[in-house]
């Protein structure tokens, strides 16, 4: 069953910790093996149109396995109407939040007249938060940045917020950097702009009654714990892709959970159910074994598990015994 019952509270999840939606990387198979180290972050889709959520294929896009939960959906879109409407399609498919996304700089976006650019309209984005509150008990939540190119003030930041919760928005998640629209490219946008923390920080103490959820540039969760104590959850991005396993101790450092963490092997070898259906409905082993290829970083015999995945795993009906091969050429850790 790929639905599940929606939720039924305003905003009942723990935002200590999230992954952030990653495109191409933060698909169904990478967050159904996230569930087996850490149960308790809060995981998030790809960021998918408004315009392929009406139009496409819903199976293809939307679906995912109950275990993923909690999970959100995240939505590129600029009309309120076809907004409200991927709300209630979220909300009939089970997530538990549903998320705009203002803080996407590329090219293609911004020619669609979302992500990023939308700083410059908050009395839209408002408009657009205003119609799904209107038709969802789902938490409606806006990612975002600083500020995007000149229009980097804390004035502008403070003014777009504040607008923005006026339509309803109780819950931001602010990428610490600020965004240049042309000149840079989408991954020179992640690491170019300098850092500053110091303005979500403040945002927090000027708007307390809002959530507010700090993103950039978190590799570690030692550094996650210190953002803990300014704001009221962080957001990880591709550290927890390079490094899936730093979400190994996460449940039980920063939720304080008592269940104890899993082993790699623990992890593959629980995985490997879930991999043995999909392969029966016609996934190719490689879909998923892909996100795998870092699970091992620093531990001896990662780089044989690294090939043996790359390689046979790539082949047309190729199985899941290529899987275990791997897991026995690297150290049980």
């Amino acid at each position: 069953m790929d639905m599940a019952t929606p939720s039924k509270m305003k905003n009942p999840l723990d935002r200590r910790l999230s992954v952030a939606p990653m495109l191409d990387l933060t698909d169904r198979h990478y967050r159904r093996f996230l569930r087996l180290l850490t149960r308790q972050t809060l995981l998030y889709t790809e960021m998918i149109t408004t315009g392929a959520v009406l139009r496409g294929n819903r199976q293809r896009l939307l679906a995912y396995d109950p275990a993923e939960r909690p999970l959100a959906l995240q939505l590129g879109g600029s009309d309120p109407d076809h907004l409200a409407q991927c709300a209630q399609i979220a909300a009939e498919w089970g997530y538990d939040e549903v998320n705009l996304n203002i803080g996407c700089p590329s090219d293609r976006v911004q020619s669609g007249r979302f992500g990023a650019c939308l700083m410059a309209e908050p009395g839209l984005v408002a408009e657009c938060v205003a119609a799904m509150q209107a038709v969802t008990t789902l938490p409606v939540t806006v990612k975002t940045r600083i500020g995007i190119d000149d229009r980097d003030s804390y004035a502008e930041l403070a003014y777009f917020v504040g607008t923005v919760a006026a339509g309803g928005c109780e819950i931001f998640i602010i990428h610490a950097r600020k965004a240049w629209l042309n000149g840079l490219s989408p991954r020179e946008n992640r690491e170019i702009p300098p850092l500053r923390y110091d303005m979500v920080y403040r945002l927090k103490q000027d708007f307390p009654a809002l959530t507010i959820v700090i993103n950039g540039g978190l590799t570690r969760l030692d550094q996650i714990a210190e953002q803990l104590l300014q704001v009221d959850g962080a957001m990880i991005g591709r550290a927890a892709y390079e490094n899936p396993y730093l979400l190994a101790e996460a449940d039980q450092r920063l939720f304080g959970t008592t269940a104890p963490q899993p082993t790699r092997h623990q992890a593959i070898r629980a995985f490997l159910p879930y991999v043995e259906t999909q392969l029966q409905q016609g996934t190719p082993l490689h879909g998923m074994t892909r996100h795998l290829l870092n699970l091992f970083r620093g531990v001896p015999g990662a780089r044989a598990w690294r090939r043996h995945l790359s390689e046979p795993a790539g082949r047309p009906g190729t199985g899941i015994e290529t899987l275990e091969t791997a897991l026995q050429r690297v150290t049980e850790s």
